[in-house]
């Protein structure tokens, strides 16, 4: 948010010499947080001064009209002779005041302004427009000053336009709303300060009569709670916008459009209160506030027709018919934007303004939903003062018909239907223990009344409700009730912050809490590690990608409608409606970031990620409602615990184009489902699952071909499935030919064996290499694992190098080449041991599937 200082001194009485660095310091102070402080004046360098035209030469022969000026400038050129001028503008005529920037000058932007000829004339300086100058958008036409304007040619033009100002722009969190206005930082600074504050909330103003100028009726007082409306009749619709106002409301960048319009910005921006101008006779019928109907559409100030949400809340126009259920037709997104149908445009006459109080939950999700942020909806989502609607409906009337006449209407429409705020019980000594600050009982109630609060000490209100308010554990205690504009106080622990917060973030010592000993990484975290380390070293990176994924990935990724995996966790406020759900498979966010990557021109890939996936638990209901004020107890953290989803940890691999480039050295190797299901294997080694566990079996598991699935099982359980994608998955999610992915659940392995130093042999292998014709069904870790168990103990390892298949094996068969390394712990092996170990291996092998030694 954006303003300028000299409107914040109309409520707050700041000293006239505050520098900037104290201004910015008593903001951050209070905890806002400063994006700058910019001086105005140090944006145009260089003389900028009042000039007055003394006469004007219309030059011909160009594509455009040009302009040789003569213009006083005073003594400021240091000659006193007039300075000739070339401008193409026309909107000023002889004896017009303008704003002349003199040779050697720097304008916004770094633009320098010098001599030169132009034209066929010599130009020496330039006369400013409102852009150029940075004080707007206008650009159409030079800035000519007021009749009346003080000071004289030569005089410093600075102030004349505003120039003068200091603007402040600060970043406000989502918590305190009430910052995001003149009123929120005026009384900010008075209170950091110790200097007064005006309030221009707490004006008087007309209260609402039993016949309102404009009938309306609220359907739903959750979503509206307050409904203020007023008329006002005859106003000059060619009449502008003050230039105070144009420039207050660009300088906080905010578009100015018309008088109407400019005025409901500015009091947004003065109060806090959005607001809404119709124009009034472009409404036939009576005004409903309602929830919007599934299927209407309405098209918003932006020009864009949006189809509503049930929702959404609308304003409708009963005059109009409505094919669907809904009653009106809608004409304005209420607490969002309105719509081009009640606009107010160049010939309105009769305004009608509309001040509300909107719930901010459901303006949050309606401007994502719609992807509408606008200035009112951020103020309605943090939360604005349901106490405001009157006083800015008054406001705002008092400016249309200053500056635009027409007459105000007797009627003024009030709906109300808020609650009042309920007082938090706050234990004096409270703020005391939590932040390790002795503040005193008298501290604590004249802080908490700074902020706005009602505060009332236990025995006052002890004689007139009786028990409800006292001690709490032989502490006296406080009723305090906060202010309207203070949303975001409803627990004791709200209050505590407000406390410490004014009376002053540096005076709370900064001590680090002892470090306890550590117990160093837990076995997940040690796992966790080796797994990710063992994939970078075979040249996987590492990605993370966002948990949300859309409704139809499911879909797009073929499982079956029996799958698990459907049965997602829907998130009740998702950061997109196009992403609403939890992830129940890395594979959906992982594929993403891979298609990313191909888009930008990457074409081989090899991407992992470790992360939780989500799974339902169909009717676990909700949790327990439980507060702040204590530790839950084991029942009601087992209870929420039980509707939290599993979130078991997975990894997954993808792996696309060329895993050994092609080059001058020879030919590349492509990326298949073999290198998935060495992945996998790669993982459960790192993750300390002995070698005899592991299985590898062929499997059918969407999203991966039928025909190239390999099933990871531990111990007989499958942990995770590796191989091709789905050609038709692929195709729906635009990735290549061939692409190859692995996931595998990390929690679903045994805990690993306390590790041992491996056994190193000093005596030589035998390396014997076998190949034996198996059918062409017969998996080749099946056999593998056949030699395994057949050669014993002097078995070293087991290497499959070759797969081959032709007429000369047979058809229907295939020949499985494996390479066997023997070696013993204390001996060098002889011929005839290692031959027997061959020959009990491959006995093994013929026995279990039939396998016979090629050539044999």
């Amino acid at each position: 948010m954006r303003v300028s200082v000299s409107w914040l001194r109309e409520y707050v009485d700041l000293p006239a010499d505050l520098p900037a660095a104290d201004l910015e310091r008593a903001l951050v102070d209070l905890g806002i947080e400063v994006e700058s402080i910019v001086d105005l004046a140090d944006t145009v360098q260089g003389a900028l001064v009042v000039g007055e035209v003394l006469d004007i030469e219309e030059l011909t022969g160009f594509k455009k009209p040009i302009r040789f000026c003569r213009v006083d400038v005073g003594a400021a050129n240091g000659t006193g002779e007039p300075q000739e001028i070339v401008c193409g503008a026309r909107n000023f005529a002889p004896g017009d005041r303008v704003v002349v920037i003199l040779p050697g000058g720097v304008l916004p932007g770094g633009f320098a302004i010098g001599a030169r000829k132009t034209y066929g004339r010599n130009s020496n300086g330039m006369i400013c427009s409102e852009r150029e100058l940075g004080l707007g958008d206008d650009h159409d036409g030079i800035v000519v000053l007021p009749e009346g304007t003080a000071g004289k040619p030569g005089d410093d033009a600075r102030p004349m336009v505003g120039l003068d100002d200091v603007v402040v722009e600060v970043e406000i969190t989502p918590d305190r709303g009430y910052q995001m206005s003149l009123r929120g930082l005026a009384r900010e600074l008075a209170l950091a300060l110790g200097v007064n504050f005006r309030d221009p909330g707490l004006v008087p103003a007309p209260a609402g009569t039993a016949d309102p100028a404009y009938p309306v009726e609220v359907r739903d007082t959750v979503g509206c709670d307050r409904f203020a409306a007023r008329l006002v009749r005859g106003v000059d619709p060619t009449a502008p916008s003050p230039e105070w106002m144009q420039r207050r409301l660009t300088l906080a960048g905010i578009r100015t459009i018309s008088l109407p319009v400019d005025i409901t910005n500015y009091v947004m921006l003065e109060t806090g209160q959005p607001m809404h101008a119709f124009d009034a006779d472009r409404i036939t019928g009576a005004l409903v506030v309602r929830r919007a109907e599934a299927g209407e559409k309405l098209t918003t100030l932006d020009g864009v027709t949006r189809v509503l949400a049930p929702e959404d809340m609308v304003i409708c126009d009963t005059g109009a018919p409505n094919p669907l259920a809904g009653e009106g037709v809608p004409i304005s997104l209420a607490a969002v934007m309105g719509g081009e149908t009640s606009e107010v445009v160049p010939g309105t006459v009769n305004v009608l303004f509309e001040a509300a109080h909107w719930d901010p939950v459901m303006v949050g999700r309606t401007a994502r939903r719609h992807k509408l942020f606008s200035e009112a909806a951020k103020r309605w989502e943090r939360g604005v003062d349901p106490a405001l609607p009157l006083v800015a409906l008054d406001r705002a009337v008092r400016l249309l018909t200053e500056y635009a006449g027409g007459t105000v209407a007797d009627e003024v429409l009030d709906i109300d239907h808020v609650a009042p705020r309920t007082p938090v019980v706050l234990p004096v000594d409270l703020p005391t223990r939590r932040v390790g600050v002795e503040y005193p009982p008298a501290r604590v109630v004249a802080l908490l009344e700074q902020v706005g609060c009602t505060v009332a000490r236990g025995a006052d209100r002890l004689a007139e409700d009786a028990g409800e308010v006292g001690a709490v554990g032989g502490v006296e205690a406080l009723s305090v009730t906060p202010p309207t504009w203070r949303p975001d106080l409803t627990d004791p622990a709200d209050l505590v912050e407000e406390v410490a917060r004014l009376d002053g973030y540096d005076k709370v010592p900064s001590v680090l809490p002892t470090a306890p000993p550590g117990r160093g990484l837990t076995a997940r975290q040690r796992r966790h590690r080796a797994v990710c380390r063992s994939l970078a070293e075979r040249g996987f990176v590492e990605v993370l990608a966002h948990p949300f994924v859309a409704t139809e990935l499911a879909d797009q990724l073929g499982l079956p409608a029996d799958d698990p995996r459907r049965q997602a966790v829907r998130l009740a406020n998702p950061l997109s409606e196009e992403e609403p759900l939890l992830r129940t498979t890395l594979l959906g966010p992982l594929l993403g970031i891979v298609r990313r990557n191909l888009g930008r021109g990457l074409r081989d890939l090899a991407l992992y990620e470790t992360g939780a996936v989500f799974r339902a638990r169909p009717g676990a209901g909700r949790p327990p409602v439980m507060g702040v004020d204590r530790r839950p107890t084991d029942e009601e953290f087992a209870a929420a615990d039980a509707v939290v989803p599993d979130q078991p940890r997975h990894v997954a691999v993808v792996l696309t184009g060329d895993v050994e480039p092609a080059g001058w050295w020879g030919a590349g190797r492509a990326a298949g489902w073999a290198d998935a299901v060495e992945a996998g294997r790669a993982v459960l080694a790192a993750a300390g699952v002995p070698q005899d566990s592991i299985e590898v079996r062929a499997a059918e598991y969407a999203p991966w071909h039928p025909g190239r699935c390999a099933a990871l099982l531990v111990d007989g359980t499958v942990v995770g499935h590796a191989g091709e994608l789905h050609p038709t998955v692929l195709a729906t999610l635009e990735l290549p030919r061939r692409t190859s992915a692995m996931e595998l659940d990390l929690d679903a392995l045994p805990e690993a064996p306390v590790a041992l130093a491996p056994t190193v042999s000093g005596f030589p292998p035998a390396l014997i290499d076998v190949a034996l014709v198996v059918d062409e069904s017969v998996p080749a870790e099946a056999v593998r694992q056949a030699l395994t168990e057949g050669a014993g103990t002097l078995l070293e390892s087991v290497r499959l190098f070759d797969v081959y298949a032709s007429e000369q094996v047979g058809a229907g068969r295939k020949s499985l080449a494996y390479k066997l390394t023997f070696r013993a712990p204390d001996r060098t092996l002889t011929v005839e041991e290692a031959v027997a170990a061959r020959d009990a291996a491959v006995a093994r092998a013929a026995e279990r599937y039939h396998a016979t030694l090629r050539g044999a």
